[in-house]
């Protein structure tokens, strides 16, 4: 026992354990390691989250950037409509007596039809779906309906008028007219597309074109490629949305 009531071995004489000290350093290492690996974890986890900002934030502002387009430039974004046929030139008189030729029609957007006033089968429905379109662009100077007769020889001027005024239409711009029936039919069938070709017949007396579809044209003169049944209200407001879109272009 020495002085200081220490009864162990003297500190001067301990022996050194060199497996002690080894695991010791190995210790000190593995501690050293998972303490990196922590801090590189929770970098990759902070930059993980600031990536998700920055992308949402991107993302965002580009989807921002886009709507604000749509708003201040007219149809941007929308796919423009493919066209079929062209309107080629024509004139046919309206129920004032008046010729209408296809420079009145230059620039505006319009919707072709063919009917005629003594009908009882499908023109009735056909045209009460027409006024859900005359009711859609009422007043609006750049869109026009144009009802061409199927029986120029019983629809005159004077009939048309009567039959216009049945509906309680503005004639300037829910157009009713009349003319040469072949100059009709080939209008409805070249121009407008809306009846087959071959169905045109030798002798044009026999000849009768009878149909519900509509045709859509662009301010363009350019007819477009989808026709419309104007018996089926879902394909009349498909039209009114059709035609709503050609209104926000400009003429070339």
């Amino acid at each position: 026992m020495n002085s200081a009531g220490y009864r162990g071995p003297d500190p001067q004489y301990i022996p050194i354990d060199p497996e002690f000290h080894k695991e010791s350093k190995n210790r000190k290492k593995q501690r050293c390691c998972k303490g990196k690996d922590d801090l590189s974890l929770n970098f990759v986890a902070i930059m993980s989250k600031k990536s998700i900002f920055y992308t949402g934030f991107f993302v965002v502002l580009a989807v921002g950037f886009y709507f604000i387009l749509t708003k201040v430039i007219p149809g941007f974004g929308e796919k423009n409509l493919q066209t079929e046929s062209y309107v080629r030139p024509f004139s046919f008189t309206n129920q004032d007596g008046k010729q209408i030729t296809e420079k009145d029609v230059k620039g505006k957007v319009y919707v072709a039809e063919y009917f005629f006033t003594t009908c009882r089968g499908i023109c009735p429905d056909m045209n009460n779906n027409m006024k859900l379109v005359y009711e859609a662009f009422k007043g609006n100077p750049d869109f026009l309906i144009l009802s061409h007769t199927s029986d120029p020889e019983t629809d005159s001027a004077a009939q048309l008028k009567k039959y216009a005024d049945s509906l309680g239409v503005n004639t300037n711009q829910w157009i009713f007219l009349t003319g040469r029936k072949d100059s009709l039919y080939n209008m409805g069938r070249l121009s407008y597309t809306i009846d087959d070709p071959a169905n045109n017949l030798k002798s044009i007396d026999d000849d009768f074109l009878h149909s519900q579809f509509w045709a859509l044209v662009d301010r363009n003169g350019d007819v477009i490629k989808e026709v419309y049944d104007g018996l089926k209200k879902a394909e009349v407001q498909k039209m009114i949305k059709d035609a709503r879109k050609l209104l926000k272009q400009k003429a070339k």
